[in-house]
């Protein structure tokens, strides 16, 4: 179905830029595939899962660094590690989830306390500026 794919057409099948793939090439998060018989390079199937794949991983909150792992593990068939890498990262989402409902419940209280004061000093300015 994706056979053939310009990298414009690969990085729109995936909602990304086409800088952002190139990026991921230098990184060697992307393969960078020969020319074919025209001047352009062309991308199939595979390389939009792996873009995909890349893309969904970051949005788990993986870095590159541990995508790069875990596109190696997947080659390498290692699970132990790759559940490894998943709890580390429940770890630091479950701490960011902490970290997030203290602010929000913090930005909350500053907020009714703005809203109460007519004309005074809102505390959500004060709260941010350096003393």
């Amino acid at each position: 179905m994706f056979e053939d794919m310009t990298i414009a057409r690969l990085a729109g099948a995936a909602g990304v830029g086409v800088e952002t793939v190139r990026y991921y090439q230098r990184r060697g998060l992307m393969p960078t595939p020969k020319k074919s018989g025209g001047a352009y390079r062309t991308y199939g199937q595979g390389d939009l899962e792996r873009l995909i794949f890349i893309r969904r991983a970051q949005g788990a909150g993986f870095s590159l660094e541990e995508i790069q792992e875990l596109l190696s593990l997947d080659r390498s068939n290692d699970k132990k590690r790759v559940r490894e890498l998943a709890r580390e990262r429940l770890v630091a989402l479950d701490l960011k989830i902490t970290e997030l409902r203290e602010a929000q419940s913090a930005l909350t209280k500053l907020l009714g306390v703005c809203e109460k004061r007519n004309g005074g000093p809102c505390p959500i300015i004060e709260a941010f500026t350096p003393a």
